[in-house]
């Protein structure tokens, strides 16, 4: 095995350029602050679960203003009250109404009427404004129920007969670093990972070193794990200084388990040291070898991963396209993890989905890495 004198070899080159390896570990600390404070997001479309309990015109009413005004998109009609806690927590909807037996009587009778909305607050963004979403629409229905129904005062002078009593889960502050913290984890050690290990390999070819390489009884996915094991525990030390300046900054602390969380970070790693690795295989200089890494990995964690922009915003088009990109999954995980709490079965699908990225990555670098020492 000759993978220990690849990583030495590797590792004197990182000591011999330490500018480079205090960019590595500062740039991630550097970025999460940054993008932490400055960043500000909006959302449409937010997923609405409803459970009538009155089943009358009324209710009916009330619900249809909800979903007419394009602010939410009917997920779920439940049929008990029970069921809004698990909608919620499943992310099948990010509100849950849940109206009472006795809404329209009340609304008749000229009482308040209370209904209540469980809003997931893991996404500040979609908490708060579906909280300003649920208070306007309520507001405007009861004003239409108030003059439809008068009371003994006169018509539309007796108080709104609809009161929404909102209960946000997962963030009740809808503190925007809780959503935020978790997409620039994921985006900066992806693009961190794949950049140190794209040049590595790119830096042997400028310095005409790598033919050394391609002649030596080195095998392939002996280079590959020679060339990528010391910036896998630079990016591991890059993810627990993220962590910690997340909570140092923004007061982020993983809700779930560190091991899981720590156990899903090493897999999404590996898969992308081995892209920066297959990325170095197509190009010769430095130079390109950056502006590609950005080029792949920049622009789709930052648009396609969820991070800013809501998926199911996006045209169904660019909706299918961003299931290529890692981070839509590593994200996803992470989320779970930080905010929800809760284990790896919730999130199964997506790390599944990062296994068979590792598999497709790692296997078609050993083939690239195989096909240039036969040239």
């Amino acid at each position: 095995m000759l993978i220990k004198p690849i990583i030495k070899k590797e590792l004197r080159h990182i000591i011999r350029d330490p500018r480079t390896l205090a960019i590595l570990l500062f740039l991630p600390i550097f970025l999460l602050v940054v993008f932490g404070f400055a960043i500000s997001l909006d959302v449409k479309h937010i997923g609405l679960a409803v459970y009538d309990g009155d089943k009358s015109a009324l209710s009916r009413d009330f619900i249809g203003d909800f979903t007419r005004t394009g602010y939410f998109n009917l997920t779920a009609v439940l049929a008990s009250p029970d069921g809004a806690d698990d909608v919620v927590a499943s992310e099948r909807a990010q509100v849950a109404l849940v109206i009472p037996p006795d809404f329209s009587a009340n609304v008749l009778a000229d009482k308040t009427a209370p209904v209540q909305a469980i809003v997931d607050g893991s996404n500040p963004t979609v908490g708060s404004t579906a909280v300003s979403y649920l208070e306007m629409i309520t507001a405007d229905w009861s004003a239409k129920a108030a003059y439809l129904t008068p009371g003994k005062g006169g018509r539309g002078r007796r108080p709104l007969p609809v009161e929404a009593l909102p209960r946000i889960w997962f963030n009740p502050e809808l503190s925007s670093a809780r959503f935020l913290v978790p997409g620039l984890i994921s985006f900066i050690l992806m693009v961190s990972a794949v950049i140190s290990t794209s040049l590595s390999i790119v830096r042997e070819k400028e310095r005409a070193t790598i033919e050394q390489l391609v002649v030596s009884p080195v095998k392939s996915y002996e280079l590959l794990i020679g060339k990528t094991v010391p910036y896998f525990f630079i990016a591991l030390v890059n993810a627990a200084c993220v962590l910690l300046a997340s909570w140092v900054f923004f007061g982020m602390r993983i809700r779930g388990s560190y091991l899981v969380f720590f156990t899903v970070t090493i897999v999404f790693l590996l898969g992308c040291l081995a892209l920066g690795v297959l990325i170095s295989t197509f190009i010769d200089t430095q130079q390109n070898a950056f502006m590609a890494t950005v080029f792949l990995t920049v622009l789709p964690s930052y648009i396609l991963s969820g991070f800013v922009f809501p998926i199911r915003n996006m045209p169904p088009v660019i909706q299918a396209f961003s299931y290529i990109v890692p981070n839509r999954y590593f994200l996803a995980a992470l989320r779970s993890i930080m905010i929800r709490g809760v284990g790896i079965a919730s999130f199964a699908s997506e790390f599944v989905a990062l296994c068979i990225f590792d598999v497709v990555v790692v296997g078609l670098s050993i083939l690239r890495l195989s096909r240039l020492k036969r040239l």
